[in-house]
């Protein structure tokens, strides 16, 4: 691999960061494959923050909304994604309250209400729970997820889900 200075470094940089929004570690992880010392990078980092090609907050609420939209993923995988990246506690709330509540119901509604479709199940309570799997596995909480499949299965007596919430 190619060694770079410092200033070829920060350009190369600065151009990664405006192809899309990323964090301070996507950069230095960029930044440590040209054989830079921890210094240099770190100038580079600071630098970049300073100019603001690099903006914890304004990543958190990019990688939230497209995270939702795209992936649909819930709340609780969003927020772990986030922390795997180094996002501090602070910004990762900041980001995750940024999400509309009426929008993410809709959203697992309608992943829900697809997923029904095309899962098969002993009967309905095995159904609920195989899609409650399902939703907990995109990261969504067990309680809205709980309501939204109440609402599917139009109020069914599924109301001992509600003691394991408590």
């Amino acid at each position: 691999m190619k060694e770079y200075t410092e200033a070829e470094m920060l350009h190369k940089a600065a151009a990664y960061c405006t192809g899309s929004e990323r964090c301070i570690q996507e950069v230095a992880n960029k930044i440590s494959q040209g054989g830079l010392s921890a210094e240099a990078s770190q100038r580079i980092i600071d630098r970049l923050v300073q100019e603001k090609f690099i903006d914890e907050r304004r990543y958190s609420l990019s990688f939230v909304s497209d995270k939702l939209r795209f992936n649909k993923w819930g709340r609780i995988k969003i927020g772990y994604e986030l922390q795997r990246k180094q996002i501090s506690q602070t910004i990762r709330q900041e980001a995750l309250d940024s999400i509309d509540d009426t929008l993410y119901r809709s959203i697992l509604f309608d992943l829900l209400k697809n997923k029904k479709r095309t899962t098969k199940g002993k009967d309905e309570r095995d159904l609920f729970n195989k899609l409650l799997r399902f939703a907990a596995g995109r990261g969504f909480e067990s309680q809205e997820t709980i309501t939204c499949l109440k609402r599917l299965f139009n109020e069914n007596d599924y109301d001992d889900y509600d003691g394991l919430m408590e």
